[in-house]
């Protein structure tokens, strides 16, 4: 039998992303162990030298990958280990070493070895599945990727004792203070509880792409949405630059196990935010509230596309019942003469009503009736928007319509008192004094004056930076606020009293209660303390009735004085140049009664002309 020659085949190497290689290697030991260059040996010509040239395009791995198994193929030993172990499998499928080719071929090494110890190890399974990163489609028709999502997915919701090594078990490994024991050596390790979050840093080592198909796993798993929602908020935390400063305070690293062993991944920050934006649950709470504001200031400053910032938007007005103000106080990135953006403010409230309309129209009542008014998400959100508005009013480039319109957003049952209002409108006079009476008046139209407390009322009749027909609404609002109270001052002190009385329903106790002798003495205390309030009322009470009377008296002397003018000019045009017998001395006193400096009250500096005065 004639010996067949051990020719050089000349192998050219071909990959987009490596450099052009050309190896010298004998055909014999490859194509006895793969059946793809078995065939291309076949198929290339045969050159007169005897030698033969094949190309390789696309080999998973690269050249560092083929130096194995060229070793392989020549009888080198392989060592098979996690991080390796998924180019070698996508490598042997794609040079086709299977056991038709030579017992105990590579790829059956590979299976075996992912299968028996991959999967069974959580830290080989990290290892391997962060590994998958260069080799994303070939380990994808090997379900690599998959077997290793699911494996870490159930490993994830299993006692880490039950996996790894050491082998921890709760009986004789354990010693007497907690500590893990190996062969008897106190390894000073704390077995973690079931509870824990010991594989947050480790998944946080995983790509954009492979840490969304892990939650996406996880989730169909049936994870809790806590757990889900932590380790994605763990994940952005440490990847997203820039949101550690809207969290308020500093992440805490867990140990993990596999960590020490994987690379960090390079991560994308505009496509690591839009994919978050899509993994976050419908979710409620402060942190959670706290974490979407901070991706939002993040996601104005990538400039996400609209759907991401309107996503952001939606799940931030679903629970604006949680915001603070600092975490509302979004400035402003673009180009733009405002201090903060309350354009994504407006939208985000609109979001929130939008939700409270559905609550409200799928809630039965009985529900809703029971539910405290001053407890309802609708009055904390008025409040945020009142001290919202406050806070930004004193930007001097805040327009009046942007400040009208984010005060009439909510409804007028939103709020139960107009203080916040009132104190919005009030720093934004301050800050913008060029504004005209028709603006201001405009402005204080928002406002309702009945539900004006009396401390806001008394401010306001002070107030100079209101125009004078606001101060009179609020003086008089005022003075019907200030009789109700005295009336109900009177009422009570007109009740029985005695050293043992029963409280009636609807008042400070329950009904039927008695007080006893001891606590008379309380009582008698309130009441003198409500006596002395009710006098301090009352003197208030004179005070705006006579600063009222004064207004009224003033504006007939004005009417008088300005009608008896146009009587004078009607009958000088009439009868043309008769002389009126009028008594000068009578007029000029009206006049000057009339014009002259009244005694003001203690809130305008100046008095304010008429108009029909000005054209006399």
């Amino acid at each position: 039998m004639p010996h067949t020659p051990l020719y050089p085949s000349y192998l050219r190497f071909h990959d987009e992303s490596f450099i052009l290689m050309d190896w010298n290697l004998h055909f014999f030991p490859l194509s006895s162990r793969c059946g793809k260059i078995e065939k291309l040996i076949k198929e290339s010509p045969n050159t007169d030298q005897g030698s033969r040239t094949i190309t390789l395009e696309n080999i998973p791995g690269g050249p560092n990958t083929f130096l194995v198994i060229a070793k392989f193929c020549y009888g080198v030993r392989v060592e098979l280990t996690p991080r390796n172990i998924v180019t070698i499998y996508c490598v042997a499928d794609y040079l086709e070493m299977f056991d038709n080719y030579g017992d105990d071929n590579l790829y059956v090494r590979a299976e075996n070895y992912f299968h028996k110890s991959v999967l069974k190890n959580w830290k080989d399974c990290m290892v391997a599945l962060q590994s998958c990163d260069n080799v994303i489609s070939q380990a994808d028709n090997l379900q690599i990727i998959s077997k290793c999502l699911n494996a870490i997915s159930m490993m994830s919701c299993t006692d880490p004792s039950l996996f790894g090594w050491p082998m921890m078990m709760y009986g004789r490994l354990q010693s007497p203070n907690g500590s893990i024991l190996w062969n008897g050596i106190n390894t000073g390790a704390r077995i973690r509880s079931l509870e824990s979050d010991w594989w947050f840093e480790d998944i946080s080592y995983l790509s954009v792409p492979l840490f969304e198909r892990l939650m996406k796993t996880m989730e169909a798993r049936g994870l809790r949405p806590e757990k889900l929602t932590g380790a994605i908020m763990y994940y952005t935390r440490k990847h997203l630059h820039g949101l550690g400063r809207w969290q308020g305070g500093q992440n805490i690293k867990i140990k993990s196990i596999a960590s020490f062993s994987m690379k960090p991944a390079s991560v994308d920050q505009r496509v690591l935010l839009e994919t978050i934006v899509k993994l976050l649950p419908e979710k409620k709470g402060k942190t959670f509230c706290r974490f979407l504001l901070g991706l939002l200031r993040v996601a104005l400053i990538l400039g996400v596309d609209d759907n991401c910032q309107d996503s952001l938007e939606r799940k931030i007005g679903m629970q604006l019942e949680y915001a603070t103000l600092d975490g509302l106080l979004i400035p402003t990135y673009a180009d733009s003469d405002t201090l903060y953006n309350s354009d994504c403010v407006e939208r985000i409230i609109n979001y929130f009503l939008m939700s409270e309309e559905k609550i409200t129209t799928f809630s039965p009542r009985s529900i809703v009736s029971e539910v405290s008014p001053s407890s309802t998400p609708l009055r904390k959100v008025s409040k945020l928007v009142d001290n919202y508005m406050a806070e930004v009013a004193s930007d001097v480039n805040l327009k009046p319509e942007k400040i009208q319109s984010l005060a009439e957003i909510l409804p007028e049952s939103a709020r139960s008192l107009n203080d916040g209002l009132y104190r919005a409108l009030d720093v934004y006079f301050k800050a913008h004094p060029w504004l005209q009476e028709k603006e201001k008046e405009q402005l204080c139209n928002i406002i309702n004056y009945q539900k004006l407390s009396i401390e806001a009322c008394a401010h306001a009749s002070q107030n100079n930076h209101l125009p004078l027909r606001v101060v009179l609404q609020v003086l008089f609002f005022e003075q019907m606020q200030l009789r109700t109270a005295l009336a109900n001052v009177v009422d009570d002190e007109n009740a029985p009293t005695g050293p043992m009385s029963i409280v009636p329903s609807g008042g400070t106790g329950p009904a039927g209660q008695i007080v006893p002798r001891d606590g008379w003495v309380t009582i008698v205390r309130e009441n003198q303390v409500m006596r002395v309030n009710m006098e301090r009322l009352r003197a208030r009470v004179v005070e705006l009735e006579e600063e009222f009377n004064k207004i009224k008296e003033e504006m007939k002397r004005v009417s008088r004085t300005h009608s008896s003018l146009e009587s004078s000019w009607f009958l000088s045009r009439t009868f043309g140049k008769c002389k009126l017998l009028l008594d000068s001395s009578n007029v000029q006193e009206d006049v000057v009664e009339s014009t002259g400096p009244a005694k003001p009250r203690g809130s305008i500096d100046r008095p304010r002309p008429s108009h029909h005065s000005k054209q006399c």
